[in-house]
């Protein structure tokens, strides 16, 4: 395995973007007015969303310290502790999550850009024209190596959080606490109400173990992925709870509810029409970084199955940036064609679908990661008290993990199986061919 030139590393602060650009995509601009039916009992979902996401991140640094050049996060890990079948289906699972994912955050780029320009709204060629630009025009910038794309997601994290903070911190000075109440607005019961809120608040938090995947492009993996992870997911998390109790205490539930963009029309609300295009702006930009930071990942899972011979060759090949750049434009004109159906009414609820099952494979991969951990932890050392302590977290990240995959719904997790099952046959294939049955 080539080593990546020491100047082509990146270091905590490109890292740190990595995790919080991918986490904060447009869904969490719009999430207010999701947990508005609930009322302020989704604030209960969030802390415990929270702590569920901080029990993973702790799990991902601790696994990044014992494997601190794992290339391919989830996916080495899990096959180190469990085998190549686990690690190959963790691999596919999350890679048809990052191509998946990508292209409902090009449709909302599109999407979000169109109250700038009116046009990408109106023309539904015009709107496919420049989501495939956006998408092609970062394929390029992440070709050109890590410390391109890193630089591009630093600056895009920093302008996209501005906005959120002042909401944030500038909102709370004007909450009506009348608007919290009743606590529980929905006609379900507390724990329901909990369960749905904390499962809805969960797919924020989508994205934290990016730091782990890339880890041979990160100086000081051992220390630096570690508290990237850590970090990235503390800051979001007071990001995302400061911001969404600031939005349901500037506006009354039955404005929240049907609101198209509940954190711009709460900026408006306080500072006039001008904050709301500041925070409208945050979105296209929050979008557009985490289209950027997720090809980047999309490029690095595949890559390190196939040097483990479990996906093509083809997706470990290098160009002179390290960059696997196969297969980012493999990926990536998947990505192009998923967007494109969004446009087909016909297939608009298979696109749907492939959405929810593409997160569904991202919780899969940290129940997986969780168990992995404990077994790679009792193969390298006796373990002590403080080991059984953070069995203990892993536990509860575990069962938190089952407890998002519950929450997706029946129809969400048969589909997740069928999809699992469907790439079975390529492993086959890959086992095969590792035995040279099959010539490559």
């Amino acid at each position: 395995m080539k080593e990546p030139r020491p100047e082509r590393k990146v270091g905590l602060l490109t890292a740190t973007s990595l995790v919080v650009g991918n986490m904060i995509a447009s869904g969490v601009f719009m999430l207010p007015a999701t947990l508005a039916g609930y009322g302020g009992i989704s604030l209960v979902g969030w802390m415990i969303s929270c702590f569920g996401a901080l029990s993973l991140a702790l799990v991902f640094g601790w696994l990044s310290r014992l494997r601190p050049n794992a290339t391919g996060g989830p996916y080495a890990y899990v096959r180190e502790g469990m085998g190549d079948f686990a690690g190959y289906l963790v691999a596919w699972g999350y890679w048809i999550s990052c191509w998946a994912t990508n292209a409902a955050i090009a449709v909302a780029f599109v999407s979000y850009l169109g109250a700038f320009i009116p046009a990408l709204s109106e023309s539904s060629s015009l709107g496919i024209i420049t989501g495939l630009g956006a998408i092609w025009f970062l394929t390029w910038i992440n070709t050109m190596g890590i410390r391109e794309a890193g630089f591009v997601q630093v600056i895009t994290t920093v302008l996209k959080i501005a906005p959120l903070l002042l909401i944030s911190i500038g909102g709370l000075f004007y909450l009506n606490a009348d608007y919290f109440i009743p606590f529980n607005a929905s006609n379900e019961s507390d724990m329901s109400a909990i369960t749905a809120t904390t499962t809805l608040t969960l797919f924020a938090f989508l994205g934290l173990e990016c730091a782990t995947i890339p880890s041979e492009n990160i100086r000081h993996p051992e220390k630096t992925i570690a508290k990237a992870t850590i970090i990235g997911t503390l800051l979001t998390t007071v990001i995302y709870v400061l911001g969404t109790v600031a939005v349901m205490g500037i506006l009354p539930a039955d404005v929240l509810k049907t609101s198209q963009a509940p954190f711009a029309d709460a900026a408006a609300l306080i500072w006039g029409e001008p904050a709301r295009y500041l925070v409208a702006g945050g979105t296209v930009i929050a979008t557009f970084g985490a289209l950027n930071g997720w090809i980047l990942i999309q490029g690095q899972m595949p890559m390190a199955a196939a040097r483990d011979k479990l996906f093509p060759v083809l997706f470990k090949r290098e160009n002179k940036n390290g960059t696997p750049v196969l297969g980012i434009v493999v990926s990536s004109a998947l990505v192009s064609v998923l967007m494109g159906m969004n446009y087909s009414r016909s297939l608009a609820d298979t696109y749907r679908y492939m959405i929810l099952l593409s997160t569904l494979t991202s919780v899969l991969a940290y129940s997986f990661s969780m168990t992995a951990y404990v077994i790679i932890l009792a193969k390298d050392k006796a373990l002590d008290k403080t080991d059984w302590i953070r069995v203990a977290i892993t536990v509860i990240a575990f069962i938190f993990s089952m407890w998002a995959i519950i929450g997706s719904g029946e129809t969400i997790v048969y589909w997740g199986f069928i999809l699992l099952m469907a790439g079975i046959p390529f492993y086959a294939v890959m086992k095969l061919r590792r035995k040279a049955v099959i010539p490559e």
